[in-house]
């Protein structure tokens, strides 16, 4: 009897494992389940925020498209790009039109407090796209803030809200497509757009009727960029933060950045 009962404990013992991984894989979160039996990331996108998510006639490119196409891989699964707008970017994701959401969002307490956000990356601060021909007038703050001043703004996001908080006096008209604005500014369609430090300087660097104010001493304090999830699935978030870390051990953020970010 003596000999039966550690015999007995480590067969009683074994069950419990069992059970215990049976019950783990039984109660896995189903938006993962529906990810890996699907083999099918849906990825959600404005695709109109340079250089991380663009699209293009060929489908999209940009830094963040390298990335997530990159943990994808490691998910051992394909990419299918979901389009959305900055206006219903938290309303679309909160509706289950797609699993993670990407193109230069701003990680901030309003979006924590709905949707889970990976480790940022690009700090980055708030600063103003001119024309090169004004670039002596738009040297501070309040010379951004005056009735003659026309500045265009693309709706629904961080950029929409420090415009209408800050620049109260401007004169202020929105424009739908984030990717149309430089153009305008150009074109001395508006005077300024308030975006994000890098693509502020790359659309200076590609036309040089464009000039980013503000680059040494942005308008707002530094903060990142990170992609967004939904959080109706722990183990989802736990496998997709996973893939992100793997990824950068590997190098993949480092090289986005240096092909895109400099």
């Amino acid at each position: 009897m003596m000999q039966r009962k550690p015999l007995m404990q480590a067969l009683f013992g074994a069950a419990v494992l069992a059970a215990s991984a049976f019950l783990a894989t039984a109660q896995a979160g189903p938006r993962l389940d529906k990810i890996v039996e699907s083999k099918t990331l849906r990825v959600g996108t404005p695709g109109d925020y340079r250089p991380f998510a663009i699209k293009t006639d060929t489908g999209y490119s940009g830094h963040d498209i390298d990335l997530i196409e990159a943990m994808a891989k490691e998910l051992g699964a394909k990419v299918e790009y979901v389009p959305t707008s900055w206006p219903n970017l938290m309303k679309d994701i909160q509706a289950d039109r797609f699993d993670v959401a990407v193109g230069g969002i701003t990680r901030n307490v309003t979006r924590l407090r709905q949707v889970d956000m990976l480790p940022g990356y690009a700090p980055f601060g708030k600063v103003a796209l001119v024309r090169a021909a004004d670039k002596d007038r738009f040297r501070t703050r309040e010379s951004l803030n005056q009735a003659g001043v026309r500045v265009i703004k693309n709706p629904g996001g961080t950029n929409e809200a420090y415009v209408l908080q800050n620049l109260t006096a401007a004169q202020v008209s929105t424009h739908d497509k984030n990717a149309e604005i430089p153009a305008l500014i150009a074109e001395g369609k508006g005077d300024v757009m308030i975006t994000e430090t890098y693509e502020a300087l790359h659309y200076a660097r590609t036309d040089p009727r464009l000039y980013a104010a503000f680059i040494d001493a942005p308008l707002t304090p530094v903060n990142t960029l990170g992609f967004m999830a939904p959080t109706d699935d722990a183990d989802y978030l736990r496998v997709l933060r996973f893939a992100w870390e793997l990824v950068d051990s590997r190098g993949a953020v480092r090289e986005a950045a240096a092909k895109w970010l400099k």
